[in-house]
């Protein structure tokens, strides 16, 4: 079950799971007003990952066209296992900030309903926590008064666990090959486990009362297209469009993080730019399938598949496209990806460069040789360990050099080292370095060095390192028992003069 939330100063929590804040609200609004057919939905993606900076110009063309409600998704687990591990935020908090007061006057403004998933970048408490914090904190600073759903997407180990066991836990293919399941031992050992809510879990949460969503993390088609579906739009469009104007006006050429407008019909959406120099043309729109997806024909769902392959792209002039043809099929019992990481030691990292084309080589050799060599150097107390994960750029970094192909003139080393704590993780790479610099090997035509540094020291401290041991399907649970959802008032007059003390909120 979810902690409750501690209320700060000038916030009314309601900690009833299912009851709404009282009142309507700006949801409630818009399901009343709005009917499909009689003008498009008007649907303002504001940002494709909040905190990296709204571009405003584009955000005030967007409300200018008097659209229904934003949406704003803010993470993802693509910047890695770290964020979900450690609960950190990827994005700088003044930005978050400033991005968030944004939208949020935009919402207030306009009386519109904002929507915003996958909160402080992977989703999870607390991300959610710091989020919300920083909510009250724009409310309060600019006397906004606002009622909002919380969703919280952490799940309890021991429902993994139980899956486990049952055979309800199973491989996610995402195109790189499955992750091996995890151990009981695994599951428990992760910072964080969460599982990506839905368009079923939103739709819970927006009840007529609500001005906001703020949600932990989400299926990003979820912030978008939930409030068409209850509208009585058609669910393949809805989730398709959604799929798109998720991530802004990438979808465009050339391609720019700026807020993208779409105009939702029963039977079609057109999408554009609110930059006025990017075209969202047939092309660069179909091609956004291929974005995060395996295969860019089918995408899964919780609820079930949306259906690509009859869709159709047609340009309506030169900066707008018109897009039929996505299904929707449900399935019988929803499913839900579930995501976990855990710490594995504490990382330091070499940077280097090699000009010398028989040290390249040589190098795989080289590395081999030097790493048995300060393994030799270095004896560990119990309990300790170190590994290396060389990252060769120039050589294999990132996709394997074909046979044949010419190597190139210089390489960029990036050596790892992942160690059982900080000090020994430095000590390694020191070492590591010294004896690389001077390593010799065939052929060698100076003694006086084998790397190139930019810059010194060339090791570097880089943070705690995690992994992830949960990226899977979770099978044969009801999300109402998974998400729990929260509601809470902000009644707060402006005090531009000082920042309100935020006390402890969503505790972990």
């Amino acid at each position: 079950m979810t902690a409750p939330m501690v209320a700060t100063a000038g916030a009314n929590l309601l900690n009833s799971p299912g009851a709404g804040p009282g009142g309507e609200g700006a949801v409630g609004r818009l399901l009343q007003t709005h009917r499909p057919g009689q003008e498009p939905l008007r649907v303002l993606s504001a940002s494709g990952q909040l905190g990296y900076g709204i571009v405003e110009a584009s955000l005030e063309r967007g409300l200018a066209r008097q659209p229904h409600f934003i949406g704003c998704d803010m993470g993802s687990i693509d910047p890695g296992p770290y964020y979900l591990g450690s609960g950190a935020m990827a994005a700088p908090e003044a930005m978050v900030r400033r991005d968030l007061g944004l939208v949020l006057a935009a919402a207030r403004r306009h009386d519109i309903p904002l929507l915003i998933g996958s909160a402080g970048t992977a989703g999870a408490r607390p991300h959610l926590a710091a989020t919300l914090a920083l909510v009250r904190e724009v409310a309060q600073a600019q006397g906004l008064n606002l009622r909002l759903a919380l969703i919280d997407s952490d799940l309890d180990p021991a429902v993994l666990t139980r899956a486990l066991a049952e055979g309800r836990l199973q491989p996610l293919d995402d195109g790189e090959g499955p992750l091996p399941l995890p151990t009981a031992e695994d599951i428990h050992a992760c910072g964080h486990r969460v599982a990506q809510c839905g368009t079923e879990t939103f739709r819970r949460a927006l009840t007529p009362e609500v001005d906001m969503v703020l949600a932990g993390r989400a299926c990003d088609t979820a912030i978008f297209a939930t409030l068409p579906e209850m509208l009585g739009y058609d669910a393949g469009l809805a989730l398709h469009m959604a799929k798109i104007v998720e991530c802004t006006s990438l979808c465009c050429e050339p391609g720019g993080r700026d807020a993208i407008l779409a105009e939702l019909w029963p039977d079609h959406f057109v999408l554009e730019s609110m930059n006025p120099a990017l075209r969202a043309t047939p092309a660069s729109v179909a091609a956004h399938a291929l974005y995060e997806q395996a295969d860019p024909f089918v995408v899964e769902e919780p609820t079930g598949t949306l259906d690509l392959r009859q869709a159709r792209y047609q340009a309506v002039d030169e900066r707008r496209t018109r897009v039929t043809g996505a299904r929707f099929t449900a399935r019988s019992q929803p499913t839900l990806k579930v995501e976990g990481a855990r710490w594995v030691g504490s990382r330091a990292v070499l940077l280097a460069g090699i000009a010398d084309p028989v040290m390249q080589g040589e190098l795989p050799t080289a590395l081999a040789q030097v790493e048995a060599k300060v393994r030799a150097l270095l004896p560990l107390s119990e309990g300790q360990a170190w590994t290396l994960h060389p990252h060769v750029y120039g050589q294999d970094a990132i996709a394997q050099v074909p046979a044949g192909q010419t190597r190139q003139t210089e390489l960029g080393l990036v050596l790892e080292f992942i160690a059982s704590d900080a000090a020994l993780a430095q000590t390694v790479a020191a070492v590591f370095k010294q004896n690389l610099l001077h390593h010799g090997y065939p052929g060698r035509l100076s003694t006086a060095g084998n790397l190139a540094f930019a810059f010194t020291p060339s090791e570097l401290a880089a943070g705690e390192a995690y992994r992830f041991a949960i990226y899977h399907r979770l099978e044969g649970e009801d999300p109402a028992q998974i998400f729990q959802i929260r509601y809470e008032v902000l009644d707060t007059p402006a005090t531009p003069a000082a920042t309100p003390t935020i006390t402890e909120a969503c505790p972990a």
